[in-house]
């Protein structure tokens, strides 16, 4: 397993509940160890094994749940 780390700053986490639901959908994803949101810098850091996934991977279901998604 090659370990991995990557922050995404991530736009509309302001409502109720909504981090926690990043934390959650991203926690879903095979491969991903560890996603923590960070609310006042509007940013995730997750750690994954890059032999399963990548940080696209993860932008692209953030933004299939409607998230806008950039590396930072």
């Amino acid at each position: 397993m090659a370990s991995a780390k990557t922050v995404l700053r991530v736009t509309g986490l302001a409502e109720p509940g909504l981090p926690s639901a990043v934390e959650s959908l991203l926690s879903a994803v095979e491969g991903v160890e560890y996603a923590h949101v960070n609310l006042g810098a509007a940013k995730v850091t997750i750690n994954y094994d890059d032999s399963v996934t990548g940080a696209e991977a993860l932008i692209a279901e953030l933004k299939r749940a409607g998230f806008d998604a950039t590396q930072d």
